[in-house]
């Protein structure tokens, strides 16, 4: 009865929110915005600066065993959640890092709205498939937030089945089970409200969607759920790949439950438990300080161990 109070006090609210604010479902987007049509990902235009696959299209015979991590971001977000572990890691071990730009992101805000999460994942899948092209063998991923549910999402799906394996797979608080319950209500009042907007500074605009539309919140919906479900079926990952989840403890986007569940449902090839690292920490993503206001040391820290922690493993 209580939860039932709850989801209809919820629903009260924001039906009442959406009568307030009006029938227009069209942001008031400006230039100065991820959202609008001057800001894109850098990427979009220096693909070689961001992807191995463009950087080094034809590698010899010692570099094609050369390890190379696949970074992929998070829900909403762009290439910048990991432009600090491309900086910290400069000089510090000897690979090749691909920064992904999930589909549909990093561009407008009707490019965002129009894609799916099958669209978002396809740029990890597609820079993946270049380098196996290309002759590439030690290939290893990280993904923050949904980038990390995308992830889980090819493992559970069998789409490394007889392709080469990833050597790890890391994820930095991947999103099984959101912390705003609310979310599960998107189908209801989603179409009403159109979009929601995002608590961001006018720094993070430019590299977050300040809006985000009521149908990609659907989307993650939907991959999270599918995960979810995957998850209590069981997931075994390809034979000689590893698994490791860092979650912070205290997130107010990925509830720590995630790491629970990714924990009990995966598996290694030789039914082997997967690593977790259960952080004292209350951001979401972890990893990522820039343009966050009060960092603290124990932030760093955290920050600098799962950078050294991810890389040692990577070039091992």
């Amino acid at each position: 009865m209580e939860r039932i109070q709850k989801l209809t006090a919820t629903i009260s609210l924001l039906v009442s929110l959406f009568l307030f604010s009006g029938c227009d479902k069209t942001p008031p987007i400006t230039n100065t915005m991820l959202d609008g049509e001057v800001l894109f990902d850098p990427s979009l235009y220096q693909p070689e600066f961001y992807l191995a696959s463009y950087a080094h299209p034809t590698p010899s015979v010692a570099e094609k065993s050369k390890p190379i991590l696949i970074a992929s971001h998070g829900y909403s977000a762009s290439t910048f959640e990991w432009n600090e572990f491309r900086d910290w890691s400069v000089g510090k071990g000897d690979y090749y890092l691909s920064q992904v730009l999930l589909g549909g992101h990093g561009r407008t805000y009707l490019d965002f709205k129009n894609a799916t999460w099958h669209d978002w994942q396809t740029s990890i899948t597609d820079e993946y498939e270049r380098l196996v092209a290309k002759g590439y063998t030690n290939i290893s991923f990280v993904g923050s937030s949904t980038g990390g549910t995308l992830l889980l999402e090819l493992v559970s799906s069998g789409y490394f089945n007889g392709k080469v394996a990833p050597r790890h797979i890391f994820l930095v608080d991947p999103i099984v089970i959101s912390s705003d319950k609310s979310l599960s209500l998107i189908g209801l009042v989603g179409p009403m409200l159109g979009y929601v907007e995002a608590d961001n500074t006018t720094e993070e605009d430019k590299y977050w969607y300040h809006y985000r539309p009521q149908e990609t919140l659907q989307q993650l919906m939907n991959v999270i759920s599918k995960v979810r479900v995957d998850l209590e079926k069981g997931v075994t990952l390809p034979v000689g790949t590893s698994m490791k989840i860092y979650k912070s403890k205290h997130d107010a986007t990925a509830d720590a439950v995630s790491a629970v569940l990714i924990y009990r449902g995966v598996k290694t090839a030789t039914a082997y438990k997967v690593d977790i690292d259960m952080v004292e920490s209350n951001l979401h993503v972890f990893t990522r300080l820039l343009l966050r206001s009060n960092v603290s040391d124990a932030d760093k820290q955290n920050q600098k161990a799962a950078f050294n922690d991810i890389l040692n493993r990577v070039i091992e």
